[in-house]
């Protein structure tokens, strides 16, 4: 499977993107003007420094234990688990096993 998704057709989020060994793998699943969905698999210690984004952005933990820090304060996350990330406030994630995420960012229309 490549890094795109045909429309109308049913896939398996945790089977559409593999772990890589000291790595951060990530797949479009959509992009349009309104917004983007990405799915990632973090290697277990790997880290998206702290940032930010101009939009809110929604993760969707579907494998797997997290940490994400929003704004200084640490959250756990583990597999099911969702959590929103305000716009403009500095944000970090670090994979305290392997885990897999959805990353849903919905632009201000």
């Amino acid at each position: 499977m490549g890094n795109s998704f045909e429309k109308g057709i049913p896939y398996n989020m945790n089977d559409s993107i593999d772990f890589a060994k000291g790595a951060v793998v990530s797949k479009i699943v959509s992009r349009s003007e309104g917004g983007n969905i990405s799915l990632f698999a973090f290697d277990k210690g790997q880290i998206l420094s702290e940032h930010t984004a101009p939009y809110d952005a929604m993760v969707q933990v579907i494998e797997g234990d997290s940490k994400i820090t929003i704004d200084k304060v640490d959250h756990f996350l583990g597999t099911g688990d969702f959590i929103i990330m305000p716009a403009n406030v500095p944000h970090a994630l670090e994979a305290k096993s392997q885990f897999k995420m959805i990353l849903i960012m919905i632009k201000n229309i």
